[in-house]
């Protein structure tokens, strides 16, 4: 099965900003649709973003919408995810998987906190 690996995560300011890589261990391209996903401590884990293969299709959660942005570089199998004027709501431990995740393993994630 693939593997996800994050990064990117970290302590920033509200309103800072923030990029996420996602890399995988096999083709993104022939894994389809990819999304990012979040989970807040006591939450359950809720869709952020998505992309189409070719990068030309993204779905956003109105709770992200015009803050967020998701891209992928399918030549080297990784998947971005820009956050800016970040708020303490968005605090949380990100994920990257297929969409639909299908029973697919959860990677560590990358934790986000949100404080001054």
């Amino acid at each position: 099965q693939v593997q996800f690996v994050e990064s990117g995560g970290g302590l920033v300011q509200p309103g800072g900003s923030l990029r996420l890589s996602c890399a995988a261990s096999k083709s993104i391209f022939s894994i389809g649709f990819m999304g990012w996903y979040r989970q807040a401590t006591g939450k359950q884990r809720e869709l952020v973003a998505h992309i189409s293969s070719a990068g030309d299709v993204t779905y956003y959660a109105d709770s992200v919408k015009g803050r967020f942005t998701i891209s992928r570089d399918n030549a080297k199998n990784t998947v971005f995810l820009r956050m800016n004027a970040l708020t303490p709501e968005d605090a949380a431990a990100y994920y990257c998987n297929r969409l639909p995740v299908g029973g697919w393993n959860w990677g560590q994630g990358t934790q986000i906190t949100v404080s001054s």
